[in-house]
């Protein structure tokens, strides 16, 4: 899960290159990713002749399938969204915060008890680092609707706290790349309908540019990198374990800027790295007080 935090955190500097070299938006960059993840994995599994039986595995689950599709292609338009009108800071505090605190809530109401103080300091430890890198130092952005980002940004995280509560179920009964493919493929159902009407609006949908095309490449394969790992981290921890561990992706992103962006690492950034890093090296007592890795256990109705 750590891991595929890590290649997420790459995910925003490429995406700003990709928008830097074209002129493609967000959500077009988006929808490309999605098709190309998802040519290549159809692809993939016809020629190493699974894709039959990867289409058969997945009809019993097809509803799943689609609700965790539909999840994260909501979850990444709901963020560029926020990012749009609250800025990036607030956005990624909001919706990354948001997202372990109400697995967390949920997963406490299911099992019918109240989460154990590790818990609830492990998840308080990684929102309180993510506070510290995202906001100290990045508030001053203008924000265009801050309610409205707010509001969106809830959402994400909301969506993003689902996908991986329906995934771990899902991760019981399939293998992580049966899964990202058919997650992929809905993914494309929902966004490119939305890129459709983002260049009716005006916005550009293609780019002359090899340079765009092939960091859209690069985000394609981080995205099929990504959903594996996390699906297969999904069969060994719980879905509330698994979000924690993602927020790895922010200080991915800030060593990044500031090792290859010039952007400075201020003091209260290096307290929230280590913040977060010192609430996933807990993680394995957040599971000992109380994991929900039983495969038996009545998943959120979805």
């Amino acid at each position: 899960m750590s891991t595929a935090g890590i290649i997420w955190g790459t995910t925003g500097p490429l995406v700003q290159l990709t928008v830097t070299h074209s002129a493609l938006s967000p959500v077009a960059i988006s929808a490309y990713r999605a098709v190309a993840a998802a040519t290549v994995l159809d692809v993939m599994l016809w020629l190493t002749g699974r894709l039959r039986s990867s289409i058969d595995s997945t009809r019993r689950h097809r509803g799943r399938l689609a609700a965790v599709g539909v999840l994260i292609g909501a979850s990444q338009l709901l963020f560029f969204m926020s990012v749009e009108w609250a800025g990036v800071s607030l956005s990624t505090v909001i919706c990354m915060g948001f997202a372990p605190t109400l697995l967390l809530v949920v997963t406490s109401v299911r099992r019918r008890r109240r989460p154990s103080r590790t818990q609830v300091l492990t998840v308080a430890m990684a929102v309180a680092g993510l506070l510290l890198i995202t906001i100290i130092g990045g508030g001053r952005e203008h924000a265009e609707n801050p309610a409205w980002g707010v509001l969106a940004a809830l959402g994400a995280g909301g969506c993003f706290a689902f996908t991986a509560d329906v995934g771990s179920s899902l991760s019981q009964r399939l293998d992580a790349v049966t899964i990202t493919t058919g997650i992929m493929n809905m993914a494309t159902v929902v966004l490119v309908p939305c890129m459709v009407v983002v260049g009716l609006l005006g916005h550009p949908l293609l780019t002359a540019g090899a340079g765009a095309w092939l960091l859209v490449g690069l985000l394609a394969v981080g995205v099929v990198a990504t959903n594996s790992l996390m699906f297969a981290g999904l069969r060994l921890t719980s879905s509330s374990a698994a979000v924690v561990a993602t927020l790895i992706e922010p200080v991915t992103a800030v060593l990044i800027a500031a090792a290859f962006l010039g952007e400075h690492l201020t003091t209260a950034g290096v307290v929230g790295c280590v913040l977060i890093i010192a609430a996933i090296g807990s993680l394995g007592r957040f599971e000992d007080d109380g994991g929900d890795l039983d495969p038996h256990l009545t998943p959120t109705p979805l």
